[in-house]
């Protein structure tokens, strides 16, 4: 186990997966799993060995203690887990269709996560945290959400904690201008900015990496981490882009990728990996993630990675 903490904060989901394709209304069958950005992102740091808190509302209901033996089992504190009664855990269903492409159906209307105030949120739960993990997808659930997060920032900050963001950005949760307008009020607390290449053209309206930097300097963000799939990864630090190129893998699911890539990143950053050595690391993490089928099955172990991108020859046993 690590001795570097993280901390994030967000919304949980069963998470329903046809056993078959095609259109939702004749699929008649489904694989129960657990979903959530946060949620992955939790799992994934546990995996790798950091220690990992996760602050989150659940449904006082079957689905909810499900989902809170699955996030124990991984390792995850959590203390600031609770359960809330009058608000069902959420839900969401997936179609997958014959050409490989999806969507996703939410039944996340009256989340328990709602039920997380600013006043539930203490110093104390800052303690010896290194970095804390926050998410567009908390901040679309709902508008006072944005009030939560920000005494969280303040609190990080107060303990000497790192900021790290992914706007994660959930058009069906959210227009474009609200979540640009939340981002920006945020942006100036924020030291690891880990986004997609498209997300990042929609928040700052412009494909024109100059325009990227200039941002940067403008925000005192520390680390812009841009994420670009099969074409990897790259970063805006120091005045200075960084790259590095994807690996190369036969992906059958891309969910949870971004979010496995952050907690690589964030534990590549804490163990003081260079900026090209970070990006490799990150880069292995969330390619690992997409050759298994679910949210967060895939997420690797630390030794698994490290076998990956040193292309060690792992003895089977």
């Amino acid at each position: 186990m690590s001795h570097y903490s993280v901390l994030t904060l967000g919304d949980a989901m069963i998470t329903m997966n046809p056993t078959t394709t095609g259109p939702l209304r004749y699929v008649t069958n489904f694989e129960r799993k657990v979903g959530g950005a946060e949620l992955n992102f939790a799992i994934a740091c546990a995996r790798l060995g950091l220690r990992t808190k996760w602050i989150s509302r659940l449904g006082k209901d079957e689905f909810g203690r499900f989902i809170y033996n699955f996030v124990r089992g991984e390792g995850v504190d959590m203390s600031d887990v609770q359960f809330v009664e009058g608000y069902p855990t959420s839900i969401n269903f997936k179609e997958i269709r014959d050409d490989g492409s999806g969507r996703t159906f939410y039944y996340r209307y009256q989340s328990p996560i709602m039920t997380l105030t600013p006043d539930d949120i203490c110093p104390e739960m800052f303690e010896n945290i290194d970095v804390v993990h926050l998410t567009g997808v908390y901040l679309a659930i709902n508008p006072r959400n944005k009030f939560v997060a920000e005494r969280v920032i303040r609190m990080a900050k107060e303990s000497g904690a790192k900021i790290s963001f992914d706007p994660n950005i959930r058009l069906k949760l959210w227009t474009l201008e609200e979540a640009r307008e939340t981002f920006f009020t945020l942006f100036p607390s924020v030291d690891f900015l880990l986004t997609g290449r498209e997300e990042i053209s929609m928040i700052l309206e412009s494909e024109d990496e100059a325009v990227w930097a200039e941002f940067v300097e403008r925000y005192g963000i520390g680390e812009l981490v841009i994420k670009d799939g099969d074409k990897g990864s790259k970063l805006y630090a120091g005045k200075q882009w960084y790259e590095q190129r994807a690996f190369p893998v036969s992906a059958v699911d891309t969910v949870g990728a971004g979010d496995g890539f952050d907690a690589g990143y964030i534990y590549a950053s804490l163990h003081g990996y260079s900026y090209e050595e970070r990006l490799r690391f990150a880069n292995g993490v969330g390619a690992l993630v997409t050759t298994v089928s679910g949210d967060n099955e895939g997420l690797p172990y630390l030794d698994e990675v490290l076998a990956f991108i040193n292309r060690e020859s792992v003895v089977e046993r």
